[in-house]
């Protein structure tokens, strides 16, 4: 199956085939029109190729190297039976033989059936897309290497710069230039392998303008091939042009990203494990003592009664309500692990209820599936049936889940899934599903048992609460269930700079929440580390700290008092930033945009931004360059846009775009800088918690373009309930500066909310200095509003113009 998505100059829309059009034909092919902008769809029978063309340019072939394959369905004769093959490197994951499938081989009931097909794009240098991999933002070519792989692992301490596979696969590849940027979605769950070749790889910038000072014609090109181990060729193709026509059009096939309760974008406090209540409690109070924000407390699987999820150690949590409401008086949060591999237990009532219910995994032979994880001896319930996730998700319920609280919610780890005894520690290829094998869904189990729980925490408050959920593995569409994270990593430097391209890579395919463990999971972070990673993270979009059961304690307030106020100053910026955050979320909810970006995505005609990957921006507005090495005295930031200016958010210094900017730092510096011509939301009372801020007023900082305009958004809901979208209970305003004029305008007129919170200051960046201000409410009257100046930064302070947030003002600068 093939699909297009285009867009013309008038609108987007998705181009199937009942609306192709034949535009010429003869025994060997045919034309088609896609219906916009002179692009055409060419089909040869012989040899078989597709390409996709606009005007005289081809964007796209298919098959234009001849490597379509696919084995086709038939009985296995005795006489052709595979043997169990072992590869003893399988651990660094290498090329396996034929089609580079895994080095495991097992016995296939219909034959074997992979299949490959391979794509080129013309004029393209640049290819981005298919975590998850610890490597860099551009995908770099695999000619003589090793292919990407796509094959969701528990993998232990993973290395950096591998294509080899990791927790997640999403079979999105993005391909850019500076006329247009495109898509391929490879609809496979079974494992898959990326191969990427460039005509101008390995060539220097010496060499590529001795080409065109020698007049070379060869057009830059990169030819990705797809194979997977198993299933159909499914293939959706997004056109664009643009990047955001890319995010939209594959939103519009796997869904947006889910809009997380406000709670959810703070602080969280984690580690394998917090003891026991007490612990919970003394961390709790250790946050407030040392005056660090922080919304949820989270407990890793010690907490359970022996690996039992959905259960608490009776010693160490006898009283878990006691404890959860004591962090709802102090309006906090906390996370419990559930992990997908359920103890085999006669007198363990999950279990019993599973295999009653016939709901587990199956082995070749028939019986359930059992293999080793955390509980020991462990079956696997069988996500992929709609009647067991309905189960799950009912097990989420207040008295089926003893103990829990509408202040608890959920993580999903080990759902690879994990299986410590089994190849590669993941589940047997030939596990049966009812009549299909695990090799055909392996990728998407992980996404199933996301998906229940997330509708179990929505159940469990009769469909009124937005839930949070994180997990570890994930595919195309994991977004619609909530977070996930980079895995196990490693107190290391390395580690820390690799998040950001990480990050940015599942942004790219729709999956806009997420964070890297902040400190590193494995070893212990030496101070300086430790604080660079609380400032990076706090710029991230997911950000907990995290830590392995071996590692010595790490809580903020451990390290000194100097460190404390570095890491403390990190987290209150991400708190006062939360408007912010959340309105870039309910942007990304609503359109599939990605929240942490490629600064190539606003920037699509700049070469300089292809490559780059130590800095990012967040929406179109906030750019940031954490500090990511160690000993650091001094960095160079990229601001892009020649005709565009950007200010510092911490000194309020202009600078021109299109520069490269020399950056001296110190322990607290996080480079960060706010685009003219923005207005940005933020709350600069900063107090335990997001909930403790609700009412809390606004600061606008409206940061002036360099022709003297700038606008921006604030979003408002009660930052919990579905009732934004059901009842349309939210604000959404529109606020414009332009010739001296100030205004905050209404974007949904049939909204129904109201807030307490008004807005208590206003900072123009980059204007003059005003004979007067006059404030005017939509009743029509005006009032003086005092203000400062400072002429050396041209920055401009309203001081308490008093009005309310939800309402129609007008600010005039004269």
């Amino acid at each position: 199956r093939l699909w297009i998505a285009a867009t013309s100059r008038r609108a987007t829309r998705a181009r199937s085939a009942s609306n192709l059009s034949v535009v010429a034909q003869d025994e060997n092919g045919v034309v088609l029109s896609l219906g916009a902008d002179e692009q055409r769809l060419i089909v040869s029978a012989r040899p078989f190729r597709l390409d996709i063309v606009e005007g005289p340019k081809v964007l796209l072939s298919l098959n234009s190297r001849g490597l379509l394959v696919f084995e086709h369905l038939r009985l296995r004769k005795d006489t052709c039976k595979l043997k169990f093959v072992k590869n003893t490197t399988f651990r660094r994951q290498k090329k396996y033989q034929r089609l580079r499938i895994s080095p495991f081989a097992f016995l296939t009931p219909a034959g074997p059936t992979s299949i490959s097909l391979d794509f080129s794009f013309p004029g393209v240098e640049h290819v981005y897309g298919i975590p998850e991999h610890a490597d860099t933002l551009k995908l770099k070519t695999t000619d003589g290497g090793d292919p990407y792989r796509l094959y969701n692992l528990d993998v232990f301490q993973y290395e950096l710069h591998n294509p080899m596979a990791l927790y997640g696969a999403v079979p999105v590849l993005l391909s850019h230039n500076t006329e247009r940027t495109m898509g391929v979605f490879w609809l496979n769950a079974a494992e898959t392998w990326v191969d990427i070749s460039s005509n101008t790889a390995g060539k220097t910038v010496f060499g590529k303008m001795l080409d065109f000072v020698q007049g070379s014609s060869e057009t830059p090109q990169t030819d990705v091939r797809w194979i997977s181990e198993a299933g159909i060729i499914d293939v959706f193709i997004m056109l664009g042009p643009k990047p955001s026509d890319v995010f939209s059009q594959y939103a519009s096939l796997t869904g947006t990203q889910a809009f997380p309760p406000l709670s959810a974008l703070g602080y969280h406090q984690c580690r394998w494990n917090y003891n026991d209540q007490e612990d919970v409690r003394g961390v709790d109070q250790g946050l407030d003592d040392h005056d660090i924000p922080c919304d949820f407390i989270w407990l890793d699987i010690e907490h359970t009664d022996g690996k039992r999820y959905f259960t608490w150690d009776p010693n160490k949590f006898s009283q878990p309500k006691d404890m959860l409401q004591g962090l709802k008086d102090k309006r906090r949060n906390l996370v419990a692990i559930v992990d997908p591999h359920i103890k085999v237990d006669s007198n363990f009532k999950v279990h019993n209820e599973i295999r009653s219910r016939n709901f587990y995994v199956k082995n070749k032979d028939g019986g359930d599936y059992e293999g080793w994880c955390w509980p020991g001896n462990a079956g696997y319930p069988d996500f992929t049936n709609a009647e067991m996730r309905a189960w799950w998700a009912s097990m989420f319920a207040y008295d089926q889940y003893e103990g829990s609280m509408e202040n608890m919610y959920t993580w999903n780890d080990m759902n690879e899934p994990s299986v410590f005894n089994g190849p590669e520690v993941t589940m047997h290829k030939d596990a049966l599903h009812g009549s299909w094998e695990h090799r055909e869904v392996h990728n998407i189990y992980g996404l199933y048992v996301h998906r229940a729980t997330a509708e179990g925490l929505i159940q469990r408050s009769g469909g009124v609460e937005r839930p949070f959920v994180l997990t570890r593995a994930f595919f195309a569409g994991s977004q619609r269930y909530g977070a996930v994270w980079t895995g196990d990593n490693a107190a290391e430097w390395g580690h820390l700079k690799i998040s950001l391209p990480m990050c940015l890579s599942l942004g790219l395919v729709g999956i806009s929440f997420c964070g890297a463990d902040v400190g590193g999971f494995f070893k212990a972070p030496s101070t300086e580390l430790l604080v660079r990673w609380y400032q990076a993270g706090a710029y991230q979009p997911f950000f907990r700290a995290h830590a392995h059961l071996d590692t010595p304690r790490r809580e903020p307030w451990l390290f000194g008092p100097e460190n404390t106020a570095l890491i403390r100053e990190a987290v209150r910026q991400r708190y006062a930033l939360l408007p912010f955050w959340y309105q870039q979320f309910y942007n990304a909810h609503r359109t599939g945009q990605p929240v942490m970006r490629a600064l190539w995505v606003e920037y699509p005609e700049d070469s300089v931004t292809f490559d780059i990957e130590d800095e990012y921006l967040l929406g179109r507005d906030l750019l940031v360059h954490p500090v990511t090495e160690e000993g650091l005295k001094s960095l160079t930031a990229y601001l892009p846009g020649k005709r565009e200016v950007w200010y510092d958010v911490h000194t309020f210094k202009k600078h021109a775009g299109g520069q490269s900017l020399y950056i001296p730092v110190t322990m607290s510096s996080i480079p960060a800088f706010q685009r003219g011509g923005s207005i940005i939301t933020r709350k600069d009372r900063v107090r335990r918690s997001s909930a403790c801020m609700e009412n809390d007023p606004y600061t606008l900082y409206v940061a002036l373009s360099p022709e003297g305009t700038a606008e921006g958004e604030l979003y408002i809901d009660d930052g919990h309930t579905f009732s934004y979208e059901k009842n349309k209970a939210f604000i959404h305003r529109r606020l414009t500066f332009n010739d001296g004029v100030l205004s905050s305008s209404n974007l949904a007129l049939d909204s129904q909310f109201t807030t307490a919170s008004w807005v208590e200051k206003i900072i123009f960046l980059g204007a003059r200095k005003p004979a007067s201000v006059t404030l005017k409410t939509a009743g029509g009257s005006e009032t003086r509003v005092e203000f400062e100046y400072d002429s050396a930064l041209e920055v401009l302070s309203l001081r308490k113009p008093g009005v309310n947030a939800g309402a129609d003002w007008t600010v005039l600068l004269r």
